[in-house]
């Protein structure tokens, strides 16, 4: 079958949702450089600056829950054009806006736009793709993500190095957005990628398999011929998605509630939740304030996080490499048993380092091995595993309430990993994330099966079957 898979049609159309995943990722990462400009300018106190970075996480929550909706009603291709029109809206006002409510406002909007991507284009990925190269393409998405971070990292600085280097700025536009309120740049340049989403998802078509569940069998077959090149074989997956539909007659929500799908929908909640409380977010999002708690300068602590982001993205290079190779189940097993030994590591150094005198190379070695630990495993299997778990009639649906219960976990570890690190000092912190490593790989272990090389379809009947 290999040798008629049209493998650089399904990589186009792979990269183009991916590109969903870097502004998810921009988005994200982009605040961390604005914070200290945005809090002097307006007087946050420390609720307000709260709020100002939490706003964004709010409507991603919002944006989930609607995004499975949206894609099972209209298509998964113009969900993705909402996701984009809400990026550069989001861009745009933040640039512009006249006050903070204005700025929470705009960024509340972007926030509802990573909420629907987050949902959507692995969820499209995993819909084009084929069983043999299914999990390395939407593991596209999570590198894509990974390089949204480190492009935002590296946008904050130049931006900010090219505002020190004009000491005397005009009155005019240019120099308000990009030296005198230099945080209006960071943000704004998201337009770019975001305008460039939105154009080129009219170069891709809809979802062959939404086409077949909303009885388009023409439509869906005409694309199917350009992925498989083989008339007969496009033919064969329609009719073998057709198959799995024709036990799909009840309403989505009564089809969520059947024995074996629900039991799909309650673990995938279970991952998507417990993913968050082992440790990664904590550390993309408040590092370098991690980094000084163990005594590190600021600017030492800034020049560690540029390492961790440029790890986390090379590491996803590899797992998208071997996912397919290796099985999702093995990188787990694999993945996390080193980010329990690195998580103690750390925690250990948190208690004994300074006392006896270890040099902080050390911290940043155990930092960077969690990070390819955690990359290489659970951030690389989770949007595939999420993606292809599903039945198509309720992917959108269940995919959402999966999501949801990702970004609430996202949410709470952002609010509370400040509260832990004061009141459980770094090495409790780091030890409480180890601890919640153990009841994830257990869940895969006993409860999920080995999707690696199986159709969508296969995996479905595995759903159905089950009791």
């Amino acid at each position: 079958m290999k040798s008629t898979i049209n493998i650089g049609y399904l990589v186009f159309l792979s990269v183009v949702a991916a590109l969903g995943g870097f502004l998810f990722g921009y988005d994200t990462a982009v605040i961390s450089g604005t914070i200290a400009q945005v809090t002097e300018l307006f007087g946050l106190d420390a609720l307000q600056q709260g709020w100002y970075v939490g706003c964004a996480l709010v409507g991603s929550i919002v944006g989930v829950l609607f995004a499975g909706v949206l894609s099972d009603k209209f298509g998964r291709k113009l969900t993705m054009v909402i996701s984009a029109v809400l990026f550069s809206t989001s861009a745009i006002g933040c640039a512009l806006c006249a006050d903070f409510n204005q700025l929470v406002i705009y960024r509340i909007i972007g926030g509802i736009g990573i909420g629907v991507v987050s949902i959507i284009s692995p969820l499209y990925i995993s819909e084009v793709s084929v069983a043999q190269y299914r999990g390395r393409l939407v593991s596209l998405y999570q590198l894509a993500v990974t390089v949204g971070f480190l492009g935002a990292y590296l946008v904050n600085y130049q931006l900010l190095a090219y505002a020190e280097t004009h000491t005397n700025p005009g009155t005019d536009w240019f120099d308000l957005i990009f030296v005198t309120e230099v945080w209006r740049g960071m943000l704004g340049m998201e337009t770019l990628p975001a305008v460039l989403f939105f154009i080129i998802i009219f170069f891709i078509p809809e979802s062959p398999r939404w086409l077949i569940l909303k009885g388009q069998d023409v439509k869906a077959t005409n694309i199917l011929k350009k992925i498989y090149v083989s008339a007969k074989e496009a033919t064969f997956q329609v009719n073998e998605t057709k198959s799995v539909l024709t036990f799909e007659s009840k309403s989505e929500w009564s089809l969520l509630l059947q024995p074996g799908i629900l039991k799909a929908v309650i673990i995938g909640v279970c991952i998507a939740i417990l993913g968050q409380f082992m440790g990664v977010n904590a550390v993309l999002y408040y590092g370098p304030s991690i980094f000084e708690n163990a005594g590190l300068s600021g600017g030492d602590s800034l020049y560690y996080q540029v390492l961790v982001g440029l790890v986390n993205t090379l590491t996803t290079v590899l797992a998208l490499i071997i996912i397919d190779k290796v099985g999702r189940k093995k990188l787990v097993y694999y993945g996390v048993s080193g980010m329990i030994v690195t998580l103690l590591l750390i925690g250990i150094y948190f208690l004994f380092g300074e006392s006896l005198g270890i040099s902080s190379i050390f911290l940043l070695i155990f930092f960077l091995s969690y990070v390819f630990c955690c990359a290489i495993s659970i951030c690389a299997v989770v949007f595939v595993l999420l993606s292809e778990m599903y039945p198509t009639k309720v992917r959108g649906l269940a995919m959402s309430i999966a999501g949801f219960a990702l970004w609430i976990g996202t949410y709470l570890i952002g609010q509370l990993t400040p509260w832990m690190l004061q009141n459980l000092t770094p090495a409790g912190t780091f030890f409480l994330f180890a601890v919640m490593c153990v009841p994830y790989i257990l869940i895969v272990w006993k409860l999920v099966p080995e999707t690696t090389g199986k159709s969508l379809e296969e995996i479905e009947r595995y759903w159905t079957s089950s009791k």
